[in-house]
């Protein structure tokens, strides 16, 4: 009896990882007996294959019969937690490991401590942590995790320098983390102090470093982390190989991205999905595609990819048809594949496809994770319903800077500025951390409010209160709310004083012409915009603004001499866009064409509208 048992777990076991898992699960319910190491089996086969919600509902069953689970069932079921990113689930599965009595179980604490990480709630990982009476390296790296994925590098810094002995994962951790908050310089001090002690970097270590490099403008980096990875000897491994493919298709180098490509010996699945991710951005959206079919299988990784790099080049339509076809092939989709297609409704602005989105995210469990609630709120917001972007943002159980974020620049977008400042004062209050964005979005919503004063504030409370530096897109939202005011002279003293920071008075600029031109500044403007012109003549903006500023001046003249001077410098004015969503059709306008087939009947409603507009009395209706 006992070994048919223990023949028949090994079979759902093997099945499980065969990938017939639906096979094994009918194995398991066929069992006329049942131990505990059975129901163990199938709920940490569910764990690792990603079948999350399939790994509690078995838990539940087995907390209907009279088995008492174990030290194994509860890492398995945390396992889930964690891998679902399900906090309140992961407090239920704590509860249940109090009231069993396995609160000193080294693995349970450890994989407790896993869930609060994964979950984004470092301190009650840091309070498992300080209750446990017996600490290993897994423990320590776990803590150390927790703090990195939640941003708090800092903390983790004193977690790191206070470990017993710094092992290779941990430094792999620390490392990871300032790459992922893009401060490449603690990346390649650590790297350099790793080398200094007894630690080797492997190929988890070069792989972050790279990915670290690809975030800098300046190649030099990643070019020598590239030859030291090589002279390594960890040039050939999968991981690295990846992340070599990334560095060059963020630098938009497409020629080293083929040569990489080139140099992979064996290809398998990993492989496959970065070459398609690299293809995509540099743009080679036909090879990409090709790649896409040409691939021996496609998951949802591969289709994540498609779906994101259509996108981010601008075919949103084609976004959405893949993320159908995704769900068509029996493909689950996960937060990324969420995220990625509400960013292509959000550019579309077409509300029906968004909603479509949302109502299949929630049937697969994620309309409470942080990640798809920040493309939700952003994609409401974007196609005009702010009542469900605020809807959106309540329902994110565990908000981050990006929540915040998104809801903020959801007020500005919609021109609500009081409601934008008591969220940023709500913000604060709730211990989230400001960061460089939410200022670009509360100066944006000042200055199209016209609260110049609120506005130079929180400028001031940036380095005063926050200690953020002050950016190029910080310093141009000041100017151009001066400008709106009518403060020109003080826009181009503030412009002045930041010319040390990247790119600022070519931007402020910009935003100082467009003033000049609706204050009727002619002498100041003529000055800004032929600057301008002789600094980017390739730029188009500059043109036009400068000729709209004549235009509007009545010099038609200097107006006529800007126009030619674009003609010969061969600077084509990009056609004005807009579109509108009627009966789930998106129908585009571009300026100058009358090709539509309604076209007539556009401009006679435009007419009647314009000529109710103005004399709203005529046609027999009133304010």
């Amino acid at each position: 009896m006992r070994s048919n048992l223990f023949q028949v777990t090994s079979s759902i076991v093997a099945l499980a990882r065969s990938g017939k898992i639906a096979n094994a699960r009918k194995l398991f319910d066929e069992m006329p007996t049942r131990d505990t190491i059975a129901w163990n089996a199938m709920l940490t086969s569910y764990s690792q294959l990603g079948m999350y919600q399939e790994a509690f509902c078995l838990f539940e069953q087995l907390r209907l019969t009279s088995f008492m689970p174990d030290q194994f069932t509860f890492t398995a079921a945390l396992s889930a937690a964690a891998g679902a990113k399900d906090l309140r689930y992961g407090w239920r599965i704590h509860g249940l490991v109090v009231v069993f009595g396995w609160q000193s179980s080294l693995a349970i604490n450890n994989s407790l401590m896993d869930v609060y990480g994964k979950c984004m709630d470092p301190w009650n990982a840091e309070r498992v942590f300080e209750e446990m009476g017996v600490r290993n390296e897994v423990s320590w790296c776990t803590l150390l995790f927790a703090y990195t994925k939640s941003g708090l590098l800092d903390i983790a810094s004193e977690v790191f320098r206070g470990m017993p002995k710094a092992v290779q994962i941990s430094w792999n951790i620390m490392i990871a983390g300032y790459a992922h908050s893009g401060d490449t310089e603690s990346c390649i001090n650590l790297f350099r102090e790793m080398r200094d002690s007894d630690c080797c970097p492997d190929q988890w270590t070069l792989s972050a470093l790279m990915n670290a490099c690809s975030r800098v403008v300046e190649c030099c980096y990643g070019c020598m982390i590239h030859g030291f990875l090589v002279k390594s000897g960890w040039g050939s491994s999968v991981e690295a190989q990846n992340s070599i493919l990334s560095f060059y298709a963020d630098l938009g180098a497409q020629d080293d991205v083929f040569t990489a490509i080139d140099s992979i010996d064996t290809l398998n699945q990993i492989s496959w999905n970065a070459i398609i991710d690299a293809v995509m951005k540099t743009g080679n959206i036909d090879m990409a595609f090709c790649l896409f079919q040409q691939a021996p299988e496609n998951n949802v990784v591969t289709w994540t990819s498609m779906i994101a790099g259509f996108a981010r080049n601008g075919i949103e339509r084609e976004a959405f048809n893949c993320f159908v076809d995704m769900i068509r092939n029996s493909i689950k989709p996960d937060e990324l594949t969420f995220g990625a297609v509400l960013l292509a409704c959000s550019n579309l602005a077409v509300l029906g496809h968004g909603m479509m989105i949302h109502s299949c995210l929630i049937q697969h469990g994620f309309q409470a994770c942080a990640y798809v609630g920040n493309g939700l709120v952003n994609m409401y917001a974007k196609c005009g319903n702010l009542g469900a972007s605020c809807r959106a943002f309540k329902d994110i159980v565990q908000k981050d800077v990006v929540s915040w974020n998104a809801m903020l620049f959801a007020y500005g977008l919609h021109g609500w500025a009081v409601q934008a400042l008591q969220l940023y004062e709500e913000m604060i209050a709730s211990g989230v951390m400001p960061d460089q964005v939410t200022f670009i979005g509360l100066l944006m919503t000042c200055s199209h409010a016209g609260l110049i004063e609120r506005g130079q504030l929180i400028f001031k409370s940036m380095q005063s209160i926050h200690g953020l530096p002050h950016e190029m897109h910080h310093v141009v939202c000041v100017v151009d709310m001066l400008c709106r005011g009518g403060y020109i002279a003080e826009a181009r003293l503030l412009s002045k004083n930041y010319q040390e920071v990247d790119a600022v008075e070519k931007s402020s600029s910009e935003a100082m012409l467009g003033a000049c031109s609706a204050k009727f500044d002619i002498t100041t403007g003529a000055s800004i915009g032929e600057d301008l012109i002789l600094s980017e003549p390739q730029k188009e903006m500059s043109y036009v603004l400068l000729s709209n500023l004549y235009c509007a001046s009545g010099h038609w003249k200097e107006a006529e001499m800007v126009r030619k001077a674009m003609v010969d410098q061969r600077v084509r004015k990009v056609p004005g866009c807009s579109w509108i969503e009627v009966r789930n059709e998106l129908t585009s306008f571009v300026s100058g064409e009358d090709s539509h087939p309604c076209t007539h009947k556009v401009h006679k409603m435009l007419h009647f509208l314009e000529s109710e507009l103005r004399h709203p009395c005529f046609f027999g209706f009133q304010n």
